[in-house]
């Protein structure tokens, strides 16, 4: 009987020992989950006080003497591809104008030199005529000390975007090929085009503008989302394989600016915080060059980014398809107001017509994402 409690107290106490090791282990992990998250926190913070607090603290000026005197911007008639060739003349860069319609490509270059006093060319291009329009614009910029490509000192901003959000099914296909032609096509004969003249200098920069649906997935507005992790990825690749050859690769990945491209929608074409105008994403941006190689350019959107990273897929897929379902009942709409407005001149909108079918629900969503 003696031995039979003696055997149990010490199975009992070897179990005991087993579950204490046990809780040391998990104690050991818990504390190593922490100290990563604490350091992981930390280095975001930092990179967070870095880009968008001693970067526009201490902004570089003298662009041109750190790239070269030129920049090409793709875009540069409207929306943040005007407002960053404007920041850029601002600081004493010349700049080569490339966008869609000679007259606009005209009255920005006439802007330019007017205000800031620097040299401009115009070079009015449509992309999607594809490989034609690459050699003339190899053929114009000839010469020239090309520093930047938005592409930046070259800014490859030139994008095309849905008319508003809708099902794939629903997008015409010319509208699909003018989105892979323009997103995707440009942005890559354009670096394609410049870079080797910065390689040889060994300095220069590109800057790329993505935006926030290269993150994740965003319903209805498919095809450009998954346009735009094209231009995230190809850039970030080509950093790592041009980086340390004295080249900036930086990728921009803005959220929601108030633009032409959100024309559709009245919440997205009211700027705020989160949605701020083209120029005041571009004075943000700008100050960012050199300091990262992959941002938002804008640190109200830092934030959303931030959100973006922690939610769930599926409910980042639910709350965007909410999101878009609402802003494409509102673009729609708006369109009948201004069809029954050109109908009827002198008559007064329905009501319902005038009223944007967006609760506020969805207009915290637009905020957020």
């Amino acid at each position: 009987m003696a031995a039979a409690v003696d055997s149990f107290e010490f199975l009992a106490q070897e179990i005991i020992g087993v579950f204490t090791s046990i809780r040391d282990v998990l104690a050991l992990v818990g504390v190593a989950f922490a100290a990563k998250r604490t350091l992981t926190l930390s280095g975001t913070a930092w990179q967070v006080i870095r880009v968008h607090g001693l970067a526009r603290l201490f902004p570089e000026r003298n662009l041109a003497k750190r790239y070269g005197p030129w920049a090409v911007v793709t875009g540069s008639t409207h929306g943040i591809g005007k407002a960053y060739a404007q920041e850029l003349a601002n600081c004493g860069v010349n700049i080569i104008i490339i966008s869609l319609g000679q007259e606009d490509c005209e009255a920005t270059a006439k802007y330019l030199e007017q205000t800031f006093g620097v040299q401009t060319q115009s070079i009015p291009v449509d992309f999607n005529e594809g490989k034609p329009v690459f050699d003339k614009i190899q053929k114009e910029i000839e010469g020239k000390e090309i520093g930047i490509l938005g592409e930046r000192k070259t800014l490859n901003n030139v994008g095309v975007m849905y008319d508003y959000p809708d099902y794939f099914l629903n997008v015409p296909a010319e509208k699909l090929w003018q989105l892979v032609h323009v997103n995707i096509s440009a942005a890559t004969m354009m670096t394609h085009m410049v870079l080797p003249q910065m390689v040889k200098r060994g300095r220069g920069a590109v800057v790329n503008v993505s935006a926030g649906g290269c993150c994740m997935p965003v319903p209805q507005m498919t095809v450009y989302s998954a346009t735009k992790v094209y231009v995230d990825f190809f850039s970030r690749a080509l950093n790592y394989e041009y980086g340390g050859r004295g080249i900036t690769i930086q990728c921009l990945i803005p959220y929601y600016v108030a633009t032409r491209m959100t024309k559709f929608s009245s919440t997205l074409s009211n700027p705020s915080l989160f949605i701020p105008t083209a120029s005041t994403y571009a004075r943000h941006a700008l100050t960012t060059l050199g300091w990262s190689e992959r941002t938002t350019g804008y640190w109200p959107h830092t934030l959303q980014s931030w959100v973006v990273r922690m939610t769930p897929v599926w409910l980042w897929l639910w709350a965007s398809t909410r999101l878009n379902n609402a802003l494409r009942r509102q673009a729609i709409h708006r369109q009948v107001r201004r069809k029954s407005s050109v109908r009827n001149p002198g008559s007064r909108p329905s009501s319902i017509i005038l009223s944007d079918p967006i609760s506020s629900a969805e207009v915290k969503l637009a905020g957020l994402f």
